[in-house]
């Protein structure tokens, strides 16, 4: 069963050994970060700082750090279970039979289970200021040198579209101004930058922000989910039970009952104001650019919270196991639509947007061609700057692998493809924000049909029956 709160979580990763308490007073400006920083490339432990050095709150960070943890959280084996679960339920063909009927019972419950409920009672409100609470009272953590300042790092942004009223969910870090306002770094690719364009200019567009709700609803703030999808149904279906939602004090929003803090305000549009720089997931600061103003109209919270915060840097960070949860989740709905895609690896190198490995089963000249299209044209994987399409008998989990036949079956000349289109608001490689050219990268054998009219030599390996001899002697050579 998912953990309702961090507090339950806190609980089982000490019990496991997944979570050291640190009660050297550190500061939350740069001490803590790099304390974090060695842990995380260490494999090491979730953190808990029980003295920041000013504040009377702990901070916990590295909650995702490691493969294990990522397991104990959601409650699986092996990464791709959710996936397939996922596919399973979105995968639904009406039943026939009487019988078929009865086996399709319990996936309509499991389907129905995952839809967010309201409750009155809430342990994000036992304690509400909506007066004199003070920003700066929150041990947020300032990262790296260049930064402009402390920045909120797991927020999970709540909105409602103006006209549609959808509820959007995202994360999008915050920089603290001072002790009422904050930065809104929501790029314009993204759901609630759509909700603030939307927004009639002279009425501000209201926002809640849930800091530390359990730790799947905070991922979903992260997941690629198609346009008018409810972050919060995905929660719920990663949980296996409803999110509680309870509705603000300030605001007509709702957020998770379980959170440690709700900030709750709003944006006004035509409002911003410059924010950043930031060292970012990419290793490099995104550069100081103009975004929308959080106006603080009140905070609720527990009353022995935690403050929960991640860092990004130079891979590997802790975000590399989010990355790669998401990959997993959404594969096999890619492959619903392209059955012909065998794997995919967004490698951590390539900060999940910059490389993208596929396999796939080739049927016919041009294929691989097609498969990179596609991808462009999915979501956020429009952003993908470099594609390499490989052989179904390729693993691209495998670097090696992958680098070994990129080098021997790619001619330049003829198996590029460049392309320009949306890149990351990060991509401080294009020439423009927001825009720039993307390549990808036929890595397949290639036939006539392709203009290849030679012969594709035989990749070398063993007989297999002298694999099977080898095997059965092995034990009694010494090796």
């Amino acid at each position: 069963m998912a953990f309702s709160n961090l507090q339950d979580l806190m609980t089982v990763l000490e019990r496991q050994g997944q979570l050291a308490r640190i009660t050297e007073p550190l500061n939350p400006r740069l001490e803590i970060t790099e304390v974090t920083d060695r842990v995380v490339k260490q494999k090491g432990p979730a953190l808990l700082f029980q003295r920041p050095s000013g504040y009377d709150i702990p901070v916990l960070t590295n909650v995702y750090g490691t493969l294990e943890r990522i397991r104990i959280i959601f409650g699986i084996g092996e990464l791709d279970d959710l996936g397939e679960r996922l596919a399973g339920i979105f995968h639904v063909s009406p039943p026939g039979g009487f019988m078929d009927k009865l086996r399709f019972l319990p996936r309509l419950k499991e389907a129905a289970d995952i839809f967010p409920r309201r409750v009155r009672k809430a342990p994000c409100q036992e304690v509400v200021e909506t007066g004199d609470f003070d920003l700066t009272r929150l041990p947020v953590l300032t990262c790296w040198p260049q930064d402009a300042g402390p920045f909120i790092t797991l927020p999970v942004v709540v909105t409602r579209h103006p006209v549609t009223g959808k509820r959007n969910v995202g994360m999008y870090r915050m920089q603290v101004y001072d002790g009422r306002t904050t930065g809104m770094h929501w790029h314009i690719h993204k759901g609630g930058a759509a909700d603030f364009r939307a927004s009639d200019p002279e009425t501000p567009l209201p926002v809640a922000v849930a800091i530390g709700p359990d730790p799947i609803t905070t991922y979903c703030a992260t997941a690629p989910v198609p346009e008018g999808m409810d972050e919060f149904i995905l929660a719920g279906f990663l949980r296996r039970k409803p999110v509680d939602l309870v509705k603000c004090v300030t605001c007509d929003l709702e957020v998770p009952a379980q959170s440690q803090f709700v900030l709750e305000g709003y944006v006004q549009p035509g409002e911003t104001r410059r924010e950043g720089p930031f060292g970012d997931h990419t290793g490099f600061y995104s550069p100081a650019d103009d975004y929308a103003v959080f106006h603080l109209t009140a905070v609720t919270r527990r009353k022995d919270p935690v403050y929960p915060a991640t860092v990004v840097g130079v891979p590997p960070m802790e975000d590399q196991w989010l990355g790669k949860m998401t990959e997993r989740l959404f594969l096999p709905l890619l492959r619903q639509q392209f059955p012909e895609i065998v794997d995919m690896n967004l490698p951590v190198e390539g900060c999940f947007h910059n490389l993208c490995f596929i396999s796939i089963d080739k049927r016919y000249p041009g294929h691989a061609h097609k498969i990179m299209h596609a991808i462009w044209g999915m979501g956020q994987m429009m952003f993908t700057k470099m594609i390499f399409v490989f052989d179904r008998d390729v693993d691209v989990q495998n670097t090696g692998e992958v680098l070994f036949h990129l080098g021997n079956n790619l001619d330049p000349a003829r198996d590029t493809v460049v392309v320009r289109g949306p890149v990351d608001a990060l991509d401080h490689a294009a020439d423009l924000p927001h825009l720039g050219a993307k390549m990808g990268f036929d890595c397949t054998r290639k036939g006539p049909g392709e203009g290849y009219h030679r012969t594709w030599p035989d990749l070398i390996r063993m007989d297999p029956a002298v694999k099977d001899r080898i095997d059965d002697v092995w034990s009694r050579l010494g090796l």
